[in-house]
Order: C-alpha cells, then sequence, then structure tokens
C-alpha cells in the first residue's frame, strides 16, 4: 500500500430528508434526486421502488412482499497527501453503502459497498482528458496510459486502512451496459443476479474499471428488461449472499431506470443478442424528475474542477506516486 496518500472516509444517510453538503459532487445519482422543487418525492418515490424491487426478488418467506427494506448511505472519500495540512484533503470518491433491515425478525444486515461509483478523476479523464485527446482526430482513440493514475488512486485505497477498518468485503459496482457493444445472451442463469450475457470485447469504461483491478460479468435479473453490469474483485457469486446481491440489484436497477429509461424501462427484454440503445422509442417513464443534459454538462464542469485543484496542483507528485506505485 502507498505510503504517500491516506484516505478518509465519512458516511452520511441517504434518506427522504438527504440534502447534499456543498462539497458534494453534483452529477452523483442521489445527489441529481435531491435537487429542486421535487427533490422530497423523488427521494420518496425511489426507495419505494427500490423495496419494492428488493422484495419481489426476495420472495422466500415473504408471503406480502414487504418484509425488507433497503437503508443507504452515502461513502465519501477524501484524499490527503503527505506534507499537506489535513485541512485541505481532496475529495476523490463517491459510492453507496447498502444495509438491508429485515422487518420480520428486526435484524439489520450489511450489504455490499460500492454499488454507485462517482470520481472527480473519472470525470477528468472522460469528460476533459479524452475529449481533449480525440478533439482533432479522425478516428477515436485513447491517451497513453489512460485511467492508469485513477485505477491506481482506486486500488489504493481499497487496500488502505481506512477501507479494511470500515468495510468487510470488497467493493462492487453496478453501471449500466455500453451502447456501443453487443451483448450474447447464455444458458448461465442465476437465482438472483438472473440470465449471464457475455460480450466479444470489452467496451471503454470495461477497460477503464479493469485498471481499478475490477472484473466484469454481465447479468439480466429475473423480470429485468437489460443486462447490468457488475465490476468486482472476487468471486461476484461466491463472496456475497443473495440477499447482498438483491440490496445491489434493487438500487442500482431502480437508478437505471430513472436514468436510462430506454434501456432499463423498455417495454420489451433484451433478447437473444442485445444492443442498447439510447435512441430506442419504446420505453416508459418514471414518476421522478432528472435532467440528463445537466448530468453531462455538470461532469465536464468537475472535471475540469478536477484538473485545477487536483490534477495540475499535484502534477508532480501524482506521476511521481504513479511510477513507483505497487501493490
Amino acid at each position: 500500500m502507498s505510503k504517500d496518500f491516506t484516505f478518509a472516509i465519512k458516511s452520511i444517510g441517504f434518506d427522504e430528508d438527504y440534502h447534499p453538503a456543498d462539497n458534494t459532487r453534483i452529477t452523483t445519482n442521489f445527489a441529481n434526486l435531491a435537487r429542486g422543487t421535487s427533490r422530497q418525492e423523488n427521494l420518496r418515490n425511489t426507495f419505494r421502488m427500490i423495496d419494492n424491487r428488493f422484495n419481489a426478488l426476495a420472495h422466500w418467506d415473504n408471503p406480502k412482499g414487504d418484509r425488507y427494506t433497503v437503508k443507504h448511505e452515502i461513502i465519501s472519500v477524501e484524499m490527503n497527501v503527505d506534507g499537506e495540512s489535513s485541512t485541505h484533503t481532496l475529495p476523490l470518491i463517491e459510492i453507496l453503502k447498502t444495509n438491508i433491515v429485515d422487518q420480520k425478525t428486526g435484524e439489520r444486515i450489511e450489504g455490499i459497498v460500492g454499488n454507485n461509483f462517482s470520481s472527480y478523476v473519472r470525470d477528468y479523464d472522460f469528460s476533459v482528458l479524452l475529449l481533449e485527446h480525440n478533439k482533432n482526430q479522425s478516428e477515436f482513440s485513447t491517451p497513453d496510459d489512460f485511467g492508469s493514475l485513477h485505477g491506481k488512486l482506486f486500488k489504493s485505497f481499497v487496500n488502505s486502512s481506512a477501507y479494511r477498518a470500515n468495510f468487510k468485503k470488497q467493493p462492487v459496482i453496478c453501471l449500466s451496459v455500453s451502447s456501443s457493444k453487443t451483448y450474447q445472451r447464455t444458458a448461465n442463469q442465476h437465482p438472483v443476479l438472473g440470465v449471464e450475457y457475455l460480450q466479444d470485447e470489452y467496451s471503454l469504461t470495461d477497460e477503464y474499471f479493469k485498471k481499478m483491478g475490477l472484473k466484469v460479468r454481465y447479468f439480466m435479473p429475473p423480470n429485468s428488461v437489460a443486462p447490468l453490469a457488475f465490476y468486482f474483485a472476487g468471486d461476484l457469486i461466491a463472496d456475497y449472499s443473495n440477499l447482498e446481491l438483491i440490496g445491489t440489484i434493487s438500487t442500482m436497477d431502480t437508478f437505471q431506470k430513472i436514468y436510462r429509461p430506454e434501456i432499463y424501462n423498455a417495454n420489451s427484454a433484451a433478447g437473444e443478442s442485445y444492443q442498447p440503445s439510447l435512441k430506442h422509442q419504446d420505453f416508459s417513464l418514471t414518476r421522478i424528475v432528472y435532467d440528463r443534459e445537466e448530468r453531462s454538462r455538470l461532469a465536464i464542469e468537475q472535471g475540469k474542477f478536477a484538473e485545477e485543484h487536483f490534477i495540475k496542483p499535484y502534477q508532480t507528485v501524482l506521476q511521481q506516486w504513479s511510477a513507483n506505485y505497487a501493490l
């Protein structure tokens, strides 16, 4: 583990009373939901969707479909560079932690950390560096070592004493599949994750997460209409219980229905060969207000924030650290 950077972890409950802090990345899914005149109704409807989805998947010993409720914590990760004042910590990552409450027994079951994934450096890589690199290119390409620094920072965090002190298991991040790739259904089926899909070629996001030390598998859970991409470090099926996996599926399936309804709230399910498309017209909207164009614009703004406050001021330190980094 690197001795140069240390990490601080902060946690805040994500519920219908949540208000984003001033330093929260405003492109983050949960922060976006909690803004504007519809904020409380947005949040209330979102949590109802998550609980309903959870109980539909965890249907055993659950005759009324109301046994479980999912609680969420927003985990904010700040990084401190050795020699810098602790008052000048740098916001690095925000993820979600799920906890499952069994309302029949009163038990609180620890869920998976990860789920949603937000990162200032990723905003910089995709919304500033990548756009600048391809501005005058006739053919799309990626810069040398694209994602390497971000991947090393993430691995350093997951292997840090701060992470081990707060979380028992490795993170699982769950995202939309790529609209630029085609996915093929397999005969492999898991009772909770659903039907597995494969693809011949990894997407740019898949390659980016690989540099973070994460593998990917694609599953379409029962009663979903499109596969989700699950990024993980160990064994997705052996390392997590069914209830832990359902916590992640119900949360992220709900987010995707809100943010990518063309794919995840389509009126027909993915077939044996499936290419997602945001241009698909046969879909239903949720009752939750969301401005996707604003989110894209803010991603660029926050990528530039990362460049100004992190990448440029610490360029020499980051280059030296990255060159010497080894787990």
